[in-house]
């Protein structure tokens, strides 16, 4: 790498901390998620703006190989972060009522998003691989932004909280799988063969590394616990790329299967969650290089217009039946179905897959994560339409069942 580009780089990665830093800090205040005026951010690096003369003067092509391979450790941690926070005990516990709304959260938006994937296809690349991964990209749910949210808003021992993260947490399971077999079905980068390696690597990833995590991380201490996960995520991450699958989802993997003791989950969210959050910044301006809404005309809006209505409507309808159908009432129904459409970074991540692999045209993919801004920030607004009167925090364990009784108080989420 040559001098000047150290140079722009250096310069480039301090602006990327700052300017992240107050936008994130102006979204708490405005009461949305963090991660949006982070997204944001990056939109506002992008082509959006000037036509990409920020972009161009402050990240020459020189320095953007290395933003990428930053922006990919980034979101390989984040992955690994969403694996480890999937509580798999919280599933079992409503049974029926989970799995009667984590239906309701995938197969409508779903449908609903293949039938727009129809109807955009001819203007869009098309293709069986096109409608699949539009209607992933509508079922998903961002878990790590739900549960801050439930935590925040002190829902965590309601009915409703619980039900969000158990419904998002097989949700998302069954979204990323869905991905995975629409990037088998698209190939395995010339060697389809490699595909076969995927039961052992599962197999392997189920019985072996467990055990060999609980060792490991049971004798290690401080730095030494994040250089162990560390190598974990990049060992796991680059056996996925390799057999033709993405590296999302090794890391995704490797958090997953960690063993779950208290104490370790606990140092391990605080330890990669803050090498995560350092280089997440980097991803959103990485993915704002492709993020153009200049040129958006007539036709472009009426695009975005239905794709938001088949993203919130799929979302809050298919969830509201499922929850009425458990006996939820009106208020905590919808209250539930205003969490579960919360997309956030999730989506992000999705999209930009789908942007590299063929799937998504630069114009597509900028609606696409408008939609996801738009959506995180109106969970909000949506929430408080539900707010009880004179709602004051649950205390522990005095939920009602089938009540919404949390208050809707500051979202401050990095996630």
């Amino acid at each position: 790498m040559k001098s000047e580009d150290v140079v722009s780089l250096l310069f480039g990665l301090a602006l990327i901390f700052v300017v992240s830093q107050l936008l994130g800090a102006l979204a708490r205040r405005l009461d949305v998620p963090a991660v949006i005026g982070e997204i944001v951010a990056g939109i506002l690096i992008g082509p959006t703006f000037f036509h990409g003369w920020v972009a161009d003067t402050l990240f020459p092509d020189g320095i953007r190989p290395m933003l990428s391979a930053l922006a990919n450790l980034g979101v390989a941690l984040f992955m690994f972060l969403v694996g480890l926070e999937l509580d798999r005990r919280v599933i079992g516990r409503e049974g029926r009522a989970v799995v009667s709304v984590s239906i309701g959260s995938v197969v409508v938006p779903f449908g609903l998003g293949a039938l727009l994937a129809l109807w955009l296809s001819g203007g869009h690349p098309g293709g069986t691989g096109f409608v699949l991964f539009m209607g992933t990209a509508m079922a998903v749910t961002a878990f790590p932004v739900l549960a801050r949210i439930i935590a925040d808003r002190n829902l965590g021992r309601t009915r409703v909280g619980g039900l969000a993260l158990a419904s998002a947490a097989v949700g998302d399971v069954v979204a990323w799988t869905l991905l995975a077999v629409i990037l088998a079905w698209r190939g395995a980068g010339g060697h389809p063969w490699l595909l076969a390696l995927a039961l052992p690597y599962l197999a392997l990833m189920a019985t072996v590394v467990p055990r060999l995590m609980t060792r490991l991380l049971a004798r290690a201490r401080g730095a030494s616990r994040l250089a162990i996960v560390v190598v974990g995520v990049l060992v796991s991450g680059g056996v996925t790329e390799w057999i033709g699958l993405h590296f999302i989802f090794g890391a995704f993997l490797f958090g997953l299967i960690m063993p779950r003791q208290e104490e370790l989950r606990r140092d391990l969210d605080v330890r990669v969650g803050q090498l995560a959050m350092l280089l997440l910044p980097v991803y959103f301006v990485v993915a704002g290089f492709k993020v153009d809404l200049s040129g958006l005309d007539a036709s472009g809006l009426l695009e975005l217009a239905l794709i938001l209505l088949v993203a919130m409507g799929g979302k809050l309808a298919g969830v509201y039946g499922a929850a009425r159908l458990v006996r939820l009432d009106r208020r905590s129904s919808f209250a539930l179905a205003t969490l579960m459409n919360t997309r956030g970074l999730t989506e992000l991540v999705l999209l930009t897959i789908g942007l590299q692999v063929g799937l998504l045209d630069g114009r597509l993919y900028s609606l696409m994560v408008a939609m996801a801004v738009i959506t995180t920030v109106a969970c909000g607004p949506l929430l408080k339409l539900v707010e009880p009167a004179k709602a004051g925090r649950p205390r522990p364990g005095r939920a009602a069942p089938g009540r919404w009784s949390g208050s809707t108080g500051d979202i401050d989420s990095r996630l």
